[in-house]
């Protein structure tokens, strides 16, 4: 994706829409509109979020991760925008601003890694050791 920025900038006649198949394009949209930001103030909430980056789009969603037991944040989130073009105007005016007194760090989100299919790491206790007299 950051080879096709670098050809579509050294190119005004050239598009993204020219150079992606619109399957591809329709197959990754979720992606290409949902924006990565890091380095979040603990203070930050999901509202705050979105209207810090509301002014670039329509914001879809803003979503603030939070931990599962102390359910305080993560430091990181997700905001999702109505379209490309919005996320990628925010991805290049928010990145590297500050927000409640943090420097935040914008990019495209990555899909999901799939971690075993849901197979848990631990599988019971080992085996009994059976020991053999001489």
């Amino acid at each position: 994706m950051a080879m096709l920025r670098r050809l579509v900038r050294s190119s005004p006649s050239l598009s993204y829409s020219s150079l992606i198949p619109p399957a591809l394009l329709i197959s990754c949209r979720g992606l290409t509109t949902k924006l990565f930001v890091g380095g979040l103030s603990f203070y930050t909430n999901d509202k705050g979020l979105s209207e810090a980056f509301s002014q670039y789009g329509q914001v879809i969603e803003a979503q603030i991760v939070t931990d599962r037991v102390s359910d305080k944040s993560k430091g990181f989130g997700f905001v999702t925008f109505a379209s490309e073009d919005e996320a990628h105007k925010a991805l290049e005016e928010m990145n590297g601003k500050a927000l409640n007194g943090r420097v935040i760090f914008v990019d495209y989100a990555k899909p999901k890694a799939n971690y075993g299919g849901g197979m848990p790491i631990a599988r019971g206790p080992p085996d009994p050791i059976t020991i053999k007299d001489s």
